[in-house]
């Protein structure tokens, strides 16, 4: 059946008239005949009937017209679907973890908003773990994380997207009371400022402490960045985090950095999508920008 008949059959019931609808449609009365005339035959139903001079909807059109319209408002949001496709329209689900959407992603935004500007963006906030996870299950479409969590799965896809160092900071104020951690076995009557227990820089730094048996006084665990560095600037206590998220405040005098013996940490970000994952034209756009310009 030829959807150009439905959309004949639609018009002529809209416009009341075989003659009205022909010149809407740029037809002759002879095609608008033959269209209505196959489409009959292929429903084995008389659609119109003459009432006087006029040709009007029977029974079997009016009851057909609402099926017709739904028909072609599906055809009508498959097209909408396929210039979304090749247009950069749609939508993507995306994962970050906290300190790279806070202090690194806007500017990739910005311009991935001028590249698409009709497009959808779903942003979430999260651990990389949890990141990880949602690539693995399907209910993120792409990844921006640390790699250093490690157990990534040969399913993803990770494409680098720079390294970054980790330093631990505190107010002028808190360095010059001397804390130490350097020299081993000993207790740091300090705060540690954090967040979650699966941040991996809170894991690398816990672990430092481990290793070399230096016990802070207790930890603060909080679950945003910028109230972390906020409180360590009034001199609230320690904390670990990439240099980038604090660099601001370095720069300012606000923060200090303090000497551990880690031999230079360092974040490695990625982009990761999971490798069944059909890459969209929107998709596409958003990794070029992203592994093209680094975090």
């Amino acid at each position: 059946m030829d959807l150009k008949y439905l959309n004949t059959f639609r018009v002529i019931a809209e416009e009341g008239s075989f003659t009205r609808a022909a010149e809407r449609l740029g037809y002759t009365q002879s095609t608008m005949t033959f269209q209505m005339g196959q489409l009959e035959q292929a429903l084995s139903a008389r659609l119109f009937e003459k009432v006087g001079r006029r040709m009007v909807l029977s029974q079997a059109g009016r009851q057909l017209l609402p099926y017709v319209e739904r028909v072609l408002e599906a055809v009508n949001q498959m097209h909408c679907f396929t210039q979304d496709l090749t247009q950069c329209r749609g939508e993507i689900t995306i994962g970050v973890a906290e300190t790279l959407l806070c202090y690194r992603l806007p500017p990739l935004l910005k311009a991935f908003h001028r590249r698409a500007p009709q497009a959808r963006l779903l942003i979430r906030s999260m651990g990389c773990y949890d990141i990880r996870d949602g690539l693995m299950d399907g209910s993120l479409d792409v990844g921006l994380f640390y790699e250093n969590i490690g157990g990534l799965s040969s399913q993803l896809v990770t494409h680098p997207v720079g390294t970054f160092p980790v330093v631990l900071t505190a107010a002028p104020q808190v360095k010059a009371l001397g804390p130490d951690f350097v020299a081993p076995d000993h207790q740091v009557p300090l705060p540690f400022l954090i967040n979650e227990p699966n941040s991996i820089f809170r894991q690398m730094f816990e672990g430092y402490l481990r290793e070399k048996a230096i016990r802070m006084d207790h930890t603060i665990e909080l679950g945003s960045i910028p109230t972390i560095k906020h409180l360590v600037e009034n001199e609230v206590g320690v904390t670990f985090l990439p240099r980038f998220a604090v660099e601001d405040a370095l720069a300012a005098g606000r923060l200090v950095e303090l000497e551990t013996g880690m031999e230079e940490p360092v974040l490695s970000a990625v982009c990761a999508h999971h490798k069944s994952k059909w890459i969209s034209p929107l998709m596409a756009c958003f990794l070029e920008i992203v592994t093209a310009a680094g975090v």
